[in-house]
Parts: C-alpha cells; structure tokens; sequence
C-alpha cells in the first residue's frame, strides 16, 4: 500500500513537472537563406524581390524606399516572460526607380533590453482615494451651474434657460 501510494505521488510529480517546459515560438518572416542570398544590388528590383520573398514584414514611410522582413524567435521559461532568444532583419533599400541598391542583414545587437521603473509617474492634481474616486461626483454630476454661488436656475430666454 505505501509502494502504491509513493508510485502515484511520483507520477503525479512528474505529470506536473512536464507542464514546466520551456516554450519556444517564432514570429515574423520565415527567413529562408537561400532566397534571401539570391537578392543582389544592382539586379533585382521590388517586382523580383516580391516574387523571391514575398511582401515584407512593412515598408518604411518616409524617406528612401526601405523593405524590412523581420524574423524573431522567442523562448519562455515556466511562468516568466517570453525572451527573444534570435532576431534577423533583413533590410532591402531601393532607389527612385524600383532597384535595390542595398542588402543589409542584422541581428541580435539590434535587441535592446530595457527595464521599466516600477514606480509611480508623478501627475498633477489630487491623490485621491479609492473610495474618493468612487463616491467623489455624487451630487455634482446634473447639477445647475453657478448653482452653490448664489445663483439660482438659468434666467435667459433660451430653450436651455441661457
């Protein structure tokens, strides 16, 4: 009976354990080195880049013609954030007229790691509590305006009273 009972905690233990694994994942384009090699400077242009590796991740907006595809690969540890554990941009630079004047290829030193402050952004106005925020406009929201000065209801001509 306890050789019973110790088998079902280490198989319990270890159908645990085998929801701990690590998750990989890719995003982005699917770089395919042997297409990605066969676009050259000076001979292809965006009509043959397109056919060759299809639409790009995006395209710049502003300034030179610029196709970027971007491909990313991520790692999670059990109950952590996702990691990127590799990156490749391929950037693909164009002239006026369509033709690829540049191929650049980057990577991981692209990937800039940042940490966030954890602390309150300083704002103006009140600290109010929870409880301020949840009762604060009662009797305020319907109220006539200039109604705590002195004044009364609205005295104009108006469908509104102004």
């Amino acid at each position: 009976m306890k050789q019973a009972a110790t088998a079902a905690a280490l198989l319990g233990l270890a159908v645990s354990a085998a929801g701990c694994a690590n998750i990989r994942d890719h995003r982005g384009y699917l770089i395919d080195p042997a297409l990605t090699n066969t676009v050259q400077p000076g001979v292809d242009n965006r009509f043959s880049v397109e056919r060759a590796l299809g639409q790009p991740t995006f395209k710049s907006q502003f300034g030179k013609p610029t196709w970027y595809y971007v491909s990313v690969d991520t790692r999670q540890r059990p109950f952590a954030r996702p990691r990127t554990s590799a990156q490749t941009v391929l950037t693909i630079n164009f002239d006026a007229k369509g033709n690829v004047t540049s191929v650049e290829r980057g990577g991981m030193e692209k990937v800039a790691r940042i940490n966030p402050d954890g602390h309150k952004t300083a704002t103006l106005g009140r600290n109010r509590s929870f409880f301020e925020d949840l009762f604060g406009n009662i009797g305020s929201v319907g109220a006539l305006p200039g109604a705590g000065q002195g004044g009364g209801a609205p005295t104009g001509t108006g469908p509104n009273g102004s």
